[in-house]
């Protein structure tokens, strides 16, 4: 995977991030933000295509593969949205990026969101892979989401329990949420897969990506409260699963637009693990996105 990627770790803001990178000089930034419970390997299709045409980042979030797991506190704000954006925003500054685009998927995206709030200076354009905003999606809850969604709930339990359940069968865990959002397959490549359940295995791993579900259950629904009224003002693009829970159970367009205020998007033939099973489709729709909105590469002081 990622063949002539150069691997860094980087520091962010209160955590070092591992980052692949790779793309010509001088050519607009893009970065690439993975969601759970996986590692920027999910990109190994798409950020290739991607970096053809723009230099492409790809951390792992704080919490996440190889990247710092930071202590937590009380409040989870350690796995705040804002603190995992906060990283972001200085890794592409010690890039050199002033302003950049972005392309997420699950858990990234929501990181994204909240960077495009308290950053949106720094960020040009924005493309979400099948999510609905994370405030809106747990106040819509119903029974067909709950069943669907149940690592919402579950991981958000109190430490320990959520910890020692998954540490019994860490790799366990990980296949049985993984294989059945996508429809009951693997659609992972081996080489994708391995490091997945590499970095699922430590300890601090499983805790960090709780605390990051917590965080979203609390401290992230305070921030979004708090801003209640502000819109994501660059484009947005949001491409979601015809196959997923947002299509079955949210209008994800309806969503957005109460929370952004330029938005396109439509249902795309996948489940929710799109950027690996189309990665062609999603290289081509986000290259042709940040085409229609583009930005000169502008180095950051």
């Amino acid at each position: 995977m990622f063949q002539e990627f150069v691997e860094d770790h980087i520091e962010g803001d209160g955590a070092t991030l591992f980052v692949r990178r790779a793309g010509p000089a001088g050519a607009p930034p893009v970065v690439l933000l993975h969601g759970y419970p996986q590692t920027s390997a999910m990109w190994h299709g798409v950020a290739p295509i991607l970096a053809r045409s723009y230099q492409v980042i790809c951390p792992d979030l704080r919490g996440y593969g190889r990247s710092d797991k930071p202590a937590s506190n009380a409040a989870h704000e350690p796995y705040s949205k804002r603190a995992m954006a906060n990283d972001i925003v200085a890794v592409m500054q010690r890039l050199g990026h002033k302003r950049f685009l972005v392309g997420a998927h699950d858990r990234g995206a929501r990181v994204a969101h909240r960077m495009g709030l308290d950053h949106a200076d720094r960020v040009a354009a924005m493309s979400f892979l099948d999510i609905a905003p994370t405030r809106e999606m747990y106040a819509g809850t119903g029974a067909a989401f709950a069943r669907a969604y149940w690592h919402w709930f579950f991981l958000t339990q109190p430490s320990p329990l959520p910890e020692q359940m998954i540490g019994a069968d860490a790799q366990g865990f990980w296949k049985l949420k993984c294989f059945n959002q996508a429809g009951g397959n693997n659609p992972f490549s081996p080489e994708a897969l391995a490091e997945y359940l590499d970095a699922f295995s430590d300890p601090q791993a499983i805790h960090a990506s709780c605390e990051d579900y917590r965080a979203a259950a609390s401290i992230d629904i305070d921030h979004d409260n708090a801003d209640e009224g502000k819109k994501l003002d660059m484009p947005l693009l949001t491409l979601w699963a015809k196959r997923g829970v947002i299509e079955k159970c949210f209008d994800a367009l309806d969503l957005w637009r109460r929370r952004a205020s330029r938005v396109e998007g439509e249902a795309l033939d996948a489940t929710h693990y799109m950027a690996e099973e189309i990665p062609d489709d999603i290289a081509s729709r986000m290259s042709d996105f940040f085409a229609q909105n583009p930005i000169h590469a502008e180095v950051a002081e």
